[in-house]
């Protein structure tokens, strides 16, 4: 009886520790996100989306012509539309992180999102 009673205590503290931890992660995380658009491999814009305070749009062109048409929200960014042919930057959707890049292989276009935290993500730990 009192081993059974010990381990249920050590997996309550477990446990609370764990909600503890998991909280503090969610509620603490880096704000300041910025959206940082490269073309070709060289920044051309960086948006802090937690400033935005209006959704607006506006064009990105290649040098050949095509233009990806890229939209922002507060907190959030998107390719709302693009001259490409596969369209996978618009299929991409809405991103507010910096897991999934956007990005547009026929424009050289990529949109990702870093924190003003200069903390590494959890890939980098």
């Amino acid at each position: 009886m009192k081993s059974t009673k010990f381990w249920i205590i050590i997996i309550s503290i477990v446990l609370i520790v764990s909600m503890i931890a998991a909280l503090a992660v969610y509620f603490l995380h880096g704000t300041g996100n910025i959206a940082c658009i490269y073309q070709d491999g060289a920044l051309i814009r960086r948006i802090p989306l937690d400033t935005v305070t209006a959704p607006y749009s506006f064009d990105v062109t290649w040098e050949n012509g095509e233009k990806n048409t890229i939209t922002v929200e507060k907190g959030r960014i998107c390719v709302s539309s693009a001259e490409c042919p596969d369209q996978i930057c618009v299929h991409t959707g809405w991103i507010s992180d910096g897991i999934t890049p956007i990005v547009c292989l026929p424009n050289h276009l990529s949109i990702r999102i870093e924190s003003d935290a200069h903390q590494p993500d959890g890939l980098v730990q």
